[in-house]
């Protein structure tokens, strides 16, 4: 069952980065799943390591996963920026 939740909440955080980092156009509701499971992965290891956590529960999964999200979008977005889509 939490296997379920993560996907959505991930989900979730995946399409507000996407929106956010104006690539919702560019990406399905799989690449935004993909993103924030990604991004909570990503969010869930770095975040404490430079001092913030935002609790335990789905709220704090969902604020370290669209923040993991758009760092990664970010990342994504400078790696193909001369490319065209």
């Amino acid at each position: 069952m939490n296997f379920l939740i993560y996907l959505v909440v991930g989900g979730v955080a995946g399409w507000l980065a996407s929106m956010l980092m104006r690539r919702d156009a560019s990406m399905g509701i799989v690449l935004n799943i993909v993103v924030g499971i990604v991004g909570g992965f990503l969010g869930g290891w770095a975040l404490p390591k430079v001092g913030l956590v935002f609790g335990s529960g789905w709220i704090g999964f969902l604020i370290t996963a669209f923040i993991g999200a758009a760092v990664l979008l970010l990342f994504i977005n400078l790696l193909t920026r001369g490319r065209s889509r």
